[in-house]
């Protein structure tokens, strides 16, 4: 197989399989890059080029696009980025996840070939280990079963297996799968008067402010600067947002940042409350919120995210998102020899 050289960005590897149907599109460097066929797929935001090219690494970056002749449509997707020091690419390097996203119908052996065909690739560029941070089962459980399927195959095993929960969006509604005890405090906060609200990205420094204490207070920390924050919001104004549960007297009793993952999945990401407020539980009704807004905005899933510590598994924030009514699904990382 011949390697890159300085000149070529991109080249193109047919896979042995369907008579030449597939081959891999393998671009290297760090700038943003459209792929050449659509998307068989709508891509999660943290697999967008836009998104991937935030990552700042100063490493070398990977592309891998799986072509199908036959639709002209990409069918798969991976980036990876290369630490030349450990010799290991990482997927992804600054993000809630990476991995590898699939389209609707494709086989495991075309998954597995594709995978396999990565891996000589990264193979030619020293790396010897690659992590693969995967997105929860629930985004895509066929997904998320074809590539655990081929990792295995392959030799990877599981180095970090997550529990992350999140919520069915039906029209049934919110309350009907609320636990007896988060039912009481969502009818506290509204006898109480709190109001949850959209706030506009111009309070995000204030926002910041609010979520530090409030992590502070359970002596934690937040994974992104107040400038990182404003950028996303700045360059992917329809996928972020800002909400709150304010009290009868206008002060914020809770406060998170939500992400549009895709049109069918919203994240919520930054979700805190001070401690003062626990006789209300304000996050309950923060979730009503959030669950309303999904809904209403044609999406299937409300994803509250892993409950892990440095220690293990956070087992009174899994009881708590058990009690709004979530659903577990594995979220795993992959360490893959090659």
């Amino acid at each position: 197989m011949p390697a890159l050289s300085s000149s070529a960005a991109a080249r193109l590897l047919p896979l042995a399989l369907d008579g030449g149907r597939y081959a891999v599109r393998c671009i290297t460097g760090d700038a943003p890059h459209a792929p050449t066929q659509p998307l068989a797929f709508e891509p999660f935001l943290y697999l967008t080029p836009a998104h991937v090219a935030l990552q700042r690494h100063p490493g070398e970056q990977l592309r891998f696009y799986l072509e199908d002749a036959r639709q002209t449509a990409i069918i798969a997707s991976f980036q990876v980025f290369i630490e030349a020091d450990t010799r290991t690419a990482y997927s992804p390097w600054q993000a809630p996840f990476g991995s590898v996203q699939l389209a609707e119908g494709i086989t495991s052996a075309v998954v597995l070939a594709f995978l396999q065909q990565v891996g000589l690739v990264l193979q030619e560029h020293g790396v010897q280990q690659v992590q693969v941070r995967c997105y929860p089962f629930a985004y895509d459980p066929m997904a998320s079963t074809l590539l655990t399927q081929a990792f295995t195959q392959l030799g990877a095993h599981v180095a970090l297996a997550e529990l992350n929960n999140h919520l069915e969006l039906t029209d049934l509604g919110f309350e009907a799968r609320l636990h007896p005890s988060e039912r009481r405090r969502l009818q506290k906060c509204r006898r109480a008067g709190f109001q949850f609200e959209q706030e506009p990205p111009l309070l995000l420094p204030l926002a910041y402010a609010f979520l530090q204490q409030c992590r502070a207070e359970k002596g934690q920390t937040l994974s992104l600067s107040l400038e990182r924050l404003q950028e996303l919001f700045r360059l992917f104004p329809q996928d972020h947002f800002l909400f709150s549960v304010r009290d009868n007297k206008g002060d914020w009793a809770a406060l998170t940042v939500a992400i549009r993952v895709n049109g069918q999945l919203l994240y919520n990401f930054y979700p805190a409350s001070p401690l003062a407020y626990n006789v209300f539980s304000p996050v309950v009704l923060l979730n009503e919120g959030l669950y309303s807004f999904a809904h209403a905005n044609g999406m299937r899933l409300l994803d509250l995210g892993t409950s892990t510590l440095p220690e293990g598994p956070n087992h009174s924030l899994l009881q708590f998102k058990r009690h709004l009514g979530g659903v577990l699904s594995l979220k795993l990382t992959f360490a893959w020899a090659l």
